[in-house]
């Protein structure tokens, strides 16, 4: 897996009272970490932000990124992106630079704000709702479609059966973009891991501007932690029209779920499941109760 994984020696305490905890009660071994990195995103020569992620897709992590921030919504915007020069202190190429090169006509933001966002969090506020509107192209509201219960609620094994990262790390979220067939089946269409949240969702996003897939209509995006604010903003500006987590959602992501008329649902975990937004897309096959 490259530099996506990174082997440790570490101490293992063993508490169980078994005799081999009695026998042995440390343990030297090695384990296997997801990698975090910082990556700089360089519009033209002109510094961008800085986020941090697990190196990887990272041509995706651009494109995704600058159509979470409003930048470009079409893959012809995005003349092109390459690694920038830059070396660590043994001489190795860390390609921890990326510069996307836009169109002329694109209006460039403003690439002096030094944007730094960590793997855990990114730039959210009631203002941005507002915001979200204005810089959206694509509307999910109008989207007719329907997503069995069931189907919705078995999505996160789906995932979870596709995260080889996690498999060996235990340390990364997952995005994974699934497309909902006639017969109410789920297909996974792309699925992205990242130490950072909002990495795996850009990263998925990246992919479909790239494949010249947006807007992601008759989507559902389902994430393996909670729903924040910047990843339903993320989901409206790519024009998913359901966003499905295994946590919980935070009160401003049902906000900008409501006001951008997506399905938002939480605490999906294979039996049950939490709908807190546009209930008319999910088909249940019996009353739902409450």
């Amino acid at each position: 897996m490259g530099r996506v994984t990174q082997r440790r020696k570490v101490h293992k305490f063993v508490l169980d009272g078994s005799p081999q905890a009695l026998e042995f009660p440390v343990r030297h071994r090695e384990d296997v970490l997801a990698v975090e990195e910082p990556l700089e995103i360089r519009l033209g020569n002109l510094s961008f932000s800085v986020t941090m992620r697990t190196p990887g897709n990272d041509f995706e992590l651009v494109a995704g990124f600058l159509v979470s921030e409003g930048v470009i919504w079409s893959p012809e915007q995005l003349v092109s992106l390459r690694f920038c020069a830059g070396e660590d202190e043994d001489g190795v190429q860390t390609f921890n630079v990326v510069e996307a090169q836009l169109r002329p006509d694109v209006v460039r933001p403003d690439t002096g704000r030094n944007t730094f966002t960590s793997s855990s969090c990114g730039i959210c506020g009631t203002d941005s709702i507002d915001a979200v509107r204005k810089s959206s192209h694509f509307s999910p509201a109008e989207d007719p479609l329907s997503v069995p219960v069931e189907t919705l609620a078995s999505l996160p094994d789906l995932l979870r059966e596709a995260q080889s990262v996690f498999d060996v790390t235990g340390g990364v979220h997952a995005a994974g973009l699934f497309r909902i067939a006639e017969d109410g089946s789920a297909e996974l269409l792309c699925l992205r891991e990242d130490v950072g949240r909002h990495n795996a969702v850009d990263k998925v996003v990246g992919w479909a501007l790239r494949e010249g897939m947006l807007p992601l209509s008759g989507t559902v995006l389902q994430v393996s932690g909670r729903a924040s604010f910047e990843l339903v903003q993320k989901a409206a500006l790519a024009g998913i029209p359901v966003l499905a987590a295994v946590s919980a959602p935070s009160s401003l992501a049902v906000e900008l779920a409501e006001a951008s008329g997506m399905t938002l649902a939480g605490f999906s975990r294979g039996t049950s499941l939490n709908v807190y937004t546009g209930r008319r897309r999910v088909a249940a096959a019996a009353p739902v109760a409450g």
